[in-house]
């Protein structure tokens, strides 16, 4: 297995690349859907976060209404770390769980995961930083979906900077212009991937461990 770590910003495009990379023949292990799985009625994630902040956080049918959580925690530092001291621990078994699935193949995995940075794991044959301008960032996120400019400005600086991520990147694929220059520079880094030196395969490999 060639393992990749893929992180990028909110509004980056960091999920359009992994798509991409799908299509060219990767699989995917994204942390943000693991987080959704584990959010749904029945799971622990979802019964210790009911059981932290009440049944005030659900939607009439007994969903998680993501944005109310999202006002809690990213307006108050401590509830963030109460969401993440329940999340981050779980999403990282799941992960590992899944990346098990292809030890002994040759198969190319991206671990899609928004907070790499902070996690402190860096154990990976490679890591793609999927970067744009801060300014540009914000403005997709307040026309493709539907944020506020402050919300947006405040989900950005909660998150690692810019520097934080391309400083840990083997490559960084730039979008800062149309959806066609970026899948562009998708293929182009697809290319790069394919170049890399398999691993032996059935290697051991580290615990994903993230920093608490």
């Amino acid at each position: 297995m060639l393992e990749i770590g893929l992180t990028g910003g909110i509004g980056s495009g960091k999920s359009t690349a992994a798509s991409g990379f799908v299509r060219r023949g990767a699989f995917l292990i994204d942390a943000d859907q693991i987080v959704r799985d584990l959010q749904q009625p029945g799971e622990k994630v979802f019964e210790e976060m009911v059981s932290q902040w009440g049944t005030e956080i659900l939607t009439p049918d007994g969903q998680l209404d993501r944005q109310l959580v999202a006002n809690i925690v990213f307006s108050n530092p401590d509830e963030l770390t109460v969401l993440n001291g329940i999340v981050h621990p779980a999403v990282r078994d799941e992960m590992t769980s899944r990346r098990e699935v292809h030890l002994d193949t040759d198969n190319t995995v991206i671990l899609d995961i928004p907070l790499l940075v902070e996690s402190g794991y860096r154990n990976f044959d490679a890591i793609i930083v999927v970067d744009v301008d801060t300014e540009i960032a914000v403005e997709r996120l307040v026309k493709y979906r539907s944020f506020e400019e402050d919300d947006a400005r405040n989900r950005i600086q909660k998150q690692a900077t810019r520097e934080s991520r391309t400083e840990i990147a083997n490559y960084v694929i730039e979008n800062n212009d149309s959806l066609e220059v970026f899948e562009e520079e998708i293929d182009k880094c697809w290319k790069w991937v394919e170049s890399i030196e398999r691993p032996e395969v059935g290697r051991e490999l580290p615990p994903l461990i993230s920093k608490e």
